[in-house]
């Protein structure tokens, strides 16, 4: 077998895939299991779908998990307002601010230098395997990066 007909990629999400089970982590291991699922079937070619549209439906998805407990009511409204009082709080605000802004200019970087994006992507996935890190990462990772080293998303 020659490395030209290995499928590298193929390879990778199943070293992902193992670096998942190994660091006991289900969001790699069940994303990395369903791409090899749709790379090896006919649903490969619903790839581009995912390409364009799965970041925006995670984040939907991340936010509606974020806003849950407000919309349970675990978290009274009164303690919404109450956060502006204390100033662990109003930093809380800011730094949900500052996380926010570096998103948006991490998926304008990501979409716009499509040749970082492995970088990040090893990196989150180091993180996510080794740290017990969650993979959010590579959204606020590309823009850190793109401040550290000027590149306007």
């Amino acid at each position: 077998m020659s490395l030209s007909s290995l499928d590298l990629n193929l390879i990778v999400l199943i070293i992902l895939l193992a670096c998942g089970i190994f660091s006991h982590n289900s969001a790699v291991t069940i994303a990395a299991g369903l791409l090899i699922v749709f790379r090896m079937t006919p649903l490969s070619e619903y790839f581009p779908y995912l390409q364009d549209y799965g970041l925006h439906v995670g984040i939907i998805i991340l936010t509606i998990g974020v806003l849950t407990p407000i919309a349970s009511g675990k978290i009274p409204g009164d303690a919404i307002f109450k956060a502006f009082l204390s100033w662990k709080s109003v930093l809380a605000i800011i730094i949900g601010l500052l996380v926010a802004w570096l998103g948006g200019r991490g998926v304008k970087l990501m979409s716009n230098q499509p040749d970082i994006v492995a970088g990040l992507l090893i990196g989150t996935v180091a993180g996510v395997a080794v740290l017990r890190g969650v993979p959010v990462g590579p959204l606020i990772a590309a823009g850190l990066l793109s401040l550290l080293v000027g590149i306007k998303p």
